[in-house]
């Protein structure tokens, strides 16, 4: 009989969403205390603020997904030979 056990801290998700968390939260800092003039040679959009709430968004989203629908990684006993 096997039972099923969560993946936990190891869904590839949960993985995923930290990367893009931690390069939209980079991203959302610096959009924050961006110049002007950089704001300017964008056609006047903060890219980088946008951009970082997007990964923020997307991050949210997946840990979302990984905590609503977990994996379930069966576990077998061992057999006795």
């Amino acid at each position: 009989m096997a039972d099923k056990k969560k993946a936990g801290a190891f869904d590839i998700r949960i993985v995923i969403a930290a990367l893009v968390g931690i390069y939209g939260l980079v991203l959302t800092v610096l959009g924050l205390v961006e110049k002007q003039t950089e704001i300017d040679k964008a056609a006047g959009i903060n890219i980088n603020l946008w951009g970082g709430i997007g990964m923020l968004v997307f991050a949210a989203l997946f840990v979302l997904w990984a905590r609503l629908r977990p994996i379930a990684v069966p576990t077998e006993e061992p057999t006795e030979q």
